[in-house]
């Protein structure tokens, strides 16, 4: 089964230095329809002006995936982690028992856009932690998908503490891809850039698929095209 996600039907907050579009519930936008996907918890497509950002806040259980899409990030935690997240780089932060940090803008003249990503941890409690690693380097031309994010930190993901692999994908137009799906998986597609066909539906900028109870997800790039993958267990 697939089930289209439009990005026009996405939750919005506009809060003047902060614009975010939610793909699941979040914060004042709730829609019982839409309070997640397996462990997959939240999908937030962020735009932060220039200098500004999130003070410093507490997180518990929960494994928080930030993805750059332009511009630069600052990022400092109760850990004594500091570090500026650009476009290229994933970044990991296991909550676990409890963190605190602050994001913010790390330029004063232009803004940053990224995607905050939550998934649930398998278990709760134990040490946070934190990681960041760079996968595609600036003018690169990645093609495929390239596993970032892992339950197990294979072939060099950054490793999560649940069973969920995070592929980021990138596809000329008129490349075709399929992904073979394990028995009682979930997938959930979310596009970037560009757009794909699947199953003769078209997928465009924001939009997200979910997938259950199929064998495999092939898609087409109808144009240049980067999206995120998600395979997990329900």
């Amino acid at each position: 089964m697939m089930k289209i996600r439009k990005s026009g039907d996405r939750g919005n907050a506009n809060i003047g230095w902060l614009t975010s579009n939610h793909t699941f519930s979040f914060g004042q936008y709730y829609d019982p329809d839409h309070m997640g996907f397996g462990p997959l918890r939240v999908i937030n497509e962020d735009w932060i002006r220039p200098g500004a950002g999130f003070d410093t806040h507490g997180h518990q259980n929960m494994e928080i995936i930030t993805y750059v899409l332009e511009g630069a990030l600052e990022h400092k935690d109760s850990l004594g982690t500091g570090s500026v997240i650009r476009p290229g780089e994933v970044q990991r932060m296991s909550a676990g028992s409890g963190i605190r940090h602050s994001e913010y803008n790390a330029s004063s003249d232009e803004p940053v856009h990224l995607l905050q990503i939550w998934v649930m941890p398998r278990t709760d409690g134990g040490a946070p932690s934190y990681d960041q690693k760079r996968f595609f380097e600036k003018g690169t031309a990645s093609r495929g998908f390239t596993l970032v994010a892992s339950g197990d930190g294979r072939k060099g993901s950054l490793q999560i503490g649940q069973d969920a692999d995070l592929y980021a994908g990138r596809f000329a137009a008129d490349e075709s891809f399929s992904h073979k799906v394990e028995p009682g998986r979930l997938l959930w597609l979310q596009i970037i850039t560009g757009s794909v066909v699947i199953a003769g539906e078209t997928l465009g900028v924001g939009d997200g698929l979910a997938v259950s109870n199929e064998e495999v997800l092939s898609l087409d790039a109808a144009e240049d095209a980067h999206v995120l993958l998600f395979d997990m267990v329900p």
